[in-house]
């Protein structure tokens, strides 16, 4: 019974421990933050695929974006299920009209490539790529070089972004792939010597270490308020010094000197498709209030670049729904910000 009871009292006095270091933890993550980066220069992810399917025209969305918000800075996926439905057949129209609206603008773009890449489902795959593992691998990475190959001298393209969270397990995706991921990473770096390559992670679920190792730049989401199944909308209890003490890690252990948010909260998380649900369930997770405070957020993480999601459903909100706030709020936004 001695040593029952010694052994009992170890473990309590360690988990006591470890329950003091969390609370700790948590408790410096959410100490105030006075200084703001008004510096951060504000982007956004486009994404055509989606725009369409909430019923909007995307092109009309995406010259909306250039023109009236005064957006400079934007984030296209390659889609690789739409350029290559056919095996060998690309059609890179959609992509090409994005990226010359956007030069004839000065704008600058990340192209993220890949099976992976920014909205749901996630992977974008092609049917006949799907017969076999094998198969899928080998013809990603030949997609992966025509579109590198031919963008490569496009000025317009500031970033590459190889796959969209690549270590993160959501979407309907295969497995993540750390080789698969070399392999595309290697290429890339073989086919353009000048650009750097961003790999981007989970900002709130990740250690980021893996991904940001093998990035240029490594580029992080930021989520505020989510939506989950058995619990109902949940806050991230985390201050912006969360994002601090995880960028130091991987300075620390990744040797990654550069991070940008990649990925702001900017539109509703819900139960099922955002523009199902009823207006009053998409503001409850996002306003103009919220949005400004997202910002605000971000702004005091202090990474020197902000990339926002969800212009397709401020725009959808403004000419479909007549609630032009969120987009008035982010033209506010944008107007500030150092472009």
């Amino acid at each position: 019974m001695g040593t029952f009871r010694k052994v009992a009292k170890f473990l309590a006095m360690t988990l006591a421990v470890i329950a003091g270091l969390v609370i700790l933890l948590f408790a410096y993550f959410n100490l105030p933050i006075k200084n703001t980066n008004q510096d951060a220069k504000l982007g956004i992810t486009f994404s055509n695929k989606y725009a369409s399917s909430i019923g909007v025209d995307w092109r009309e969305n995406y010259i909306a974006m250039l023109d009236d918000l005064k957006i400079r800075k934007i984030r296209i996926p390659v889609y690789w299920d739409l350029v290559e439905s056919k095996k060998g057949e690309y059609d890179f129209s959609e992509v090409d009209w994005q990226l010359q609206e956007a030069k004839k603008r000065n704008a600058e773009i990340i192209l993220a490539v890949g099976q992976k890449t920014p909205r749901w489902p996630e992977c974008n795959i092609p049917e006949w790529a799907m017969e076999s593992p094998e198969i899928r691998k080998s013809n990603l990475l030949k997609f992966v070089n025509v579109t590198v190959e031919r963008y490569k001298n496009e000025s317009v393209i500031k970033n590459w972004q190889i796959e969209n969270e690549p270590f993160l397990r959501f979407g309907i995706c295969p497995a993540p792939d750390g080789s698969l991921l070399d392999s595309e990473l290697a290429m890339v770096r073989r086919i353009d010597k000048t650009r750097k390559i961003i790999v981007t992670d989970s900002g709130e679920l990740s250690l980021w270490v893996q991904a940001a190792r093998r990035a240029d730049i490594f580029g992080t989401t930021m989520y505020r308020t989510i939506w989950k199944e058995g619990i109902g909308y949940f806050e991230y209890p985390v201050g912006p010094r969360f994002f601090q003490f995880k960028n130091m890690l991987i300075k620390i252990f990744a040797g990654q000197d550069e991070t940008i948010v990649i990925e702001l909260q900017a539109e509703p998380w819900i139960g099922g498709s955002t523009t199902d649900g009823l207006l009053n369930e998409q503001f409850k997770s996002m306003n103009p209030g919220q949005l400004r405070d997202n910002v605000d957020y971000a702004q005091k993480v202090g990474f020197p670049e902000i990339y926002l999601w969800g212009v397709e459903w401020w725009y959808w909100l403004k000419t479909t729904q007549n609630h032009p706030e969120l987009w008035d709020t982010a033209r506010e936004l944008y107007g500030t910000s150092s472009i």
